[in-house]
């Protein structure tokens, strides 16, 4: 049996403007089955979505890995696409409830497997834990604001250097080799669904591109500094093709999430994203692509227009990175932390029987896949 492909995304990101969430672009409402995982830190909630992914994985079934941005080993969720069947994490800060309880909605609590004698007796130490991952937290998103307010002068000062009419000229022509063969189609809605390809992470930046790219066959890569018009071009692209008809997949920007910094287009097999920095990718891990396309902005962008501002463009720049990297150092933090409040919980469960219930839950979402056979 060949093993199913593996698709890697980010549900929620680390952004200026604090935790920011796309739990509800996962998977659609009328789902055949979605599993909503409630429990503490180091109850196993990621294991048992990681478990059965991997299973269904080795039986042949293309799996989304929803990963975590605050957490670089753990899941926030899994999809199985073809059997319309998801397992999301339900804790803060991506509180996710039951919508339509029992009809498609079930909780797994696995709080029922826990000794609770054994966890208030560090009731101390889990709270005085929790407070301090949070102050972390807001500590992270406060250097990330101070990041953005240098971004945006960093934009301005290339937006005034930079020749307007080449960058829509540019626009202009990747819009018309992508669409002008397209037929459009009408016959339905077209579906768009919005996540995050990127995140800041307690490693860095962090990104699994090459796991979105598997099925596109071209890609037009564009690079340069704030301002010169990535994200536009790349935002216009999204416009144009949901105006086509077609479908989109939409990942948001991970410092700014009402910027995009990527799209994908599956009926075209063809995929246009952010090559600038902190997004670091490695074309190398992607073999399929046929046609790529990359294409600089920068060299629109005329230093001598800004000859007056060039010490004040340096030192935004520096800015932005100093509050970036020291927004990344309070997320690390905030990890080890949040590793030190599992440690009180992980004695205190009871593995055997939450592996009972995984191997039951597995059951159940193979007999879900036979029903679509």
């Amino acid at each position: 049996m060949k093993k199913g492909k593996l698709k890697k995304v980010f549900p929620g990101g680390n952004t200026y403007k604090g935790f920011h969430s796309f739990y509800d672009f996962i998977i659609e409402p009328d789902a055949t089955r979605i599993f909503c995982i409630k429990g503490g830190p180091g109850v196993g909630k990621s294991t048992f979505m990681r478990w059965i992914g991997e299973h269904m994985l080795e039986k042949g079934y293309d799996v989304e890995f929803h990963c975590c941005s605050s957490d670089n080993g753990s899941l926030d969720g899994i999809v199985i696409p073809a059997i319309k069947v998801a397992m999301l994490d339900g804790t803060a800060p991506h509180v996710v409830d039951p919508k339509n309880p029992g009809v498609v909605d079930e909780i797994i609590h696995l709080g029922d497997y826990w000794n609770e004698k054994k966890i208030r007796f560090n009731k101390t130490e889990v709270l005085e834990l929790n407070a301090k991952v949070g102050r972390l937290f807001r500590l992270a998103y406060s250097n990330l604001k101070e990041a953005k307010v240098a971004y945006d002068e960093w934009e301005s000062y290339i937006l005034d250097g930079l020749d307007l009419s080449e960058v829509r000229r540019t626009s202009n022509e990747i819009a018309e080799e992508i669409f002008t063969n397209v037929n459009p189609q009408y016959d339905k809605p077209p579906k768009v669904r919005r996540l995050f390809a990127t995140a800041i992470t307690p490693e860095g930046p962090c990104n699994y591109l090459a796991t979105i790219l598997q099925d596109m066959d071209k890609l037009y890569i564009l690079k340069g500094d704030p301002g010169t018009g990535v994200h536009q071009i790349i935002s216009r692209i999204a416009d144009l093709a949901t105006k086509n008809g077609l479908d989109t997949e939409i990942y948001h920007c991970t410092l700014d999430p009402d910027k995009i910094d990527s799209v994908t287009i599956p009926q075209l097999k063809l995929g246009i994203i952010n090559g600038s920095e902190p997004l670091k990718f490695d074309l190398s891990l992607v073999n399929n692509l046929s046609v790529i396309t990359s294409i600089d902005l920068n060299r629109f962008f005329n230093p001598e227009l800004v000859h007056d501002y060039q010490e004040d463009l340096i030192a935004a720049k520096n800015r932005f990175w100093s509050g970036f990297n020291r927004a990344v150092k309070f997320i690390n933090r905030a990890k080890a932390a949040h590793d030190l409040m599992e440690t009180y919980y992980i004695p205190s469960m009871d593995f055997d029987a939450i592996n009972a219930k995984r191997e039951e839950i597995l059951q159940r979402i193979l007999n879900y896949a036979e029903e679509f056979k």
